[in-house]
C-alpha cells in the first residue's frame, strides 16, 4: 500500500502564489482586451454626409462594429435579484437532484456556448494577423427571409469556419475528459465576448449594478452556504481555476484547485470598458475625427484598472490569510467605484462623468422611445376604431328605430282582421 502523498508547507505556499498569479493573469488579460474590443468607431455626430454614406456602404465595408447589449438603469436594478432566484435555485437542483445529470445537461449547453464563443475569439485573434500579411479572404451573406421579411442574417468567412472546426473538437475533448486547461480557454472566451457585447449605458447604472452585487455578494457567501456550495458543484466553464500544487505533484496524485468565477471578471470588466468608451468620449468631443484611433488619454480606464487589480490582490490577500472562501466583488465593487469617482473629482469632470450617456445607451433609449409611441399610436387607432364601430353602430341603431314605426304599423294593419258586412246589415271579421 503506497503512502499518500503530503507536500511540504514550502511548497504548498509556493504552489498557492502561483495559482494566485495565473487566476490574476487570467482575470485581468480578458478584461484589456475586452475593453478595446468593446471601443466602436468614434463618428463624429456633425458630419452627417458622412454618416450617410457610412450607413450606406455597411453592407460591404470590412470596417464595422460589433452589436451590443446596453444595460440599462432598470436591468441594474433587477440584476442581483435575478441572480440570486437562478443561484438560489441551482442550490435547490443540486441537493434535490442528482448532481452527475445536471452537471450533463449543463455541459451539453455550455459545451454549444463554447463553440460559439472560441470561434468569436479565434476570429478576432486571427484576422488582424491576416490582413497584415495582406491575404484577402471573401466574405459571405447569408439572409434568411420569409414574404420579404428578413428573419435572420449573418456574414462569415473562411476563417469563422476554420476556427469553428477547431471550437467543435475543443468542445468534444473538453466534454469527454472535462479538462481544466480546456475549461480555462471556455472560461476566457466566454468573458471576452461578454466585456466587449455587453455594455453599460451610464455611471449610474454601473454603479448601481456593482453596488447591488456587492451586497449579493456578501449575503450568499457569508450569510448562507450557497455560493460556495453551487460553485463546487457546479461542473461547467464558468469559472478559472488553476492547481493549488502545480509543479512537483506526483502524476498519480489529482489537482486541487484554487478558483475564481466569471462573475467577478465580466461585472467589473464591463465598468472597465465602460471608463475606456468615457476617455475616447472626452477625446472625440476635443477631435471628431479620432476614428478607430486608441492613441488617447485613458485616466479613467487606467485608474480603474488598476483599482481592480488592487482589489483583486486583496482578494486573495485575505483569502490566503484567513483560509476561507472570500466575496471579490466585496473589494472589488468599491475599488473599481471610488477609482472613478476620485479620478473625477481630481480632474474636476464629476459632472461629465455622471451625466455621461453611451451610445448604445443612447440607441436603446431611442428605440424604447420608438416602441412606446407605436405603442401608444397602435393603442390609440384601437380606440379611434373602437368609437368609430360605436358611433357607426349607434347610427344604424337610430335609422332602425326610425323606420320601426311604419313598418310595424305596416304589419298590425296586415294582421289586423278586416271587417266585412254580410248580406242582412251584420258586419263579420274578415279572418
Amino acid at each position: 500500500m503506497t503512502e499518500k502523498y503530503v507536500p511540504s508547507p514550502e511548497a504548498v505556499e509556493q504552489g498557492l502564489y502561483v495559482a494566485y498569479a495565473a487566476l490574476g493573469t487570467m482575470a485581468v488579460v480578458p478584461i484589456y482586451f475586452g475593453s478595446f474590443a468593446s471601443l466602436k468607431k468614434w463618428k463624429n455626430p456633425k458630419d452627417k454626409k458622412s454618416k450617410k454614406k457610412e450607413t450606406d456602404d455597411s453592407d460591404d465595408s470590412d470596417d464595422e462594429d460589433e452589436a451590443s447589449e446596453s444595460m440599462s438603469l432598470e436591468d441594474a436594478y433587477m440584476f442581483p435579484v435575478f441572480g440570486s432566484m437562478t443561484l438560489f435555485g441551482l442550490y435547490l437542483v443540486f441537493r434535490y437532484v442528482d448532481k452527475t445529470y445536471v452537471n450533463y445537461l449543463l455541459t451539453a449547453y455550455f459545451g454549444l456556448l463554447g463553440v460559439m464563443a472560441t470561434t468569436q475569439v479565434g476570429v478576432n485573434c486571427v484576422a488582424p494577423i491576416v490582413k497584415l500579411l495582406g491575404i484577402n479572404v471573401d466574405k459571405w451573406h447569408l439572409t434568411l427571409t420569409k414574404k420579404k421579411k428578413e428573419l435572420y442574417a449573418a456574414k462569415f468567412t473562411i476563417l469563422h469556419l476554420i476556427m469553428a472546426v477547431a471550437s467543435v473538437i475543443l468542445s468534444g475533448y473538453y466534454v469527454a475528459t472535462k479538462n481544466w486547461i480546456a475549461s480555462n480557454i471556455f472560461g476566457i472566451c466566454f468573458a471576452l465576448n461578454a466585456i466587449q457585447l455587453l455594455s453599460l449605458d451610464s455611471f449610474k447604472t454601473g454603479m448601481i449594478l456593482l453596488s447591488g452585487l456587492f451586497l449579493y455578494d456578501i449575503f450568499w457567501v457569508f450569510g448562507t452556504e450557497v455560493m460556495v456550495s453551487v460553485a463546487k458543484n457546479f461542473d461547467a466553464p464558468v469559472k478559472v481555476i488553476f492547481p493549488r500544487l502545480f509543479f512537483g505533484l506526483p502524476a498519480s496524485e489529482k489537482y486541487q484547485f484554487a478558483m475564481l468565477g466569471l462573475g467577478d471578471i465580466v461585472i467589473p470588466g464591463v465598468f472597465v470598458a465602460l471608463c475606456l468608451r468615457f476617455d475616447q468620449h472626452l477625446a472625440g468631443t476635443k477631435n471628431p475625427n479620432l476614428g478607430r484611433s486608441t492613441r488617447f488619454s485613458k485616466p479613467y480606464f487606467v485608474a480603474c484598472f488598476i483599482a481592480y487589480v488592487l482589489g483583486l490582490g486583496t482578494t486573495m490577500y485575505v483569502m490566503h490569510t484567513f483560509k476561507a472562501a472570500q466575496p471579490a466583488l466585496l473589494y472589488l465593487s468599491p475599488a473599481c467605484i471610488l477609482s472613478v469617482l476620485f479620478t473625477g473629482l481630481v480632474r474636476g469632470e464629476i459632472k461629465e462623468v455622471f451625466g455621461y450617456t453611451s451610445e448604445e445607451g443612447i440607441e436603446a433609449a431611442k428605440a424604447k422611445e420608438a416602441e412606446e409611441k407605436k405603442s401608444k399610436k397602435e393603442a390609440e387607432e384601437k380606440v379611434s376604431k373602437k368609437a368609430t364601430e360605436d358611433k357607426k353602430i349607434k347610427v344604424e341603431s337610430a335609422v332602425a328605430e326610425k323606420d320601426t314605426p311604419a313598418s310595424e304599423s305596416e304589419q298590425d294593419g296586415s294582421n289586423t282582421p278586416k271587417i266585412r258586412k254580410r248580406k242582412g246589415g251584420k258586419s263579420q271579421k274578415k279572418k
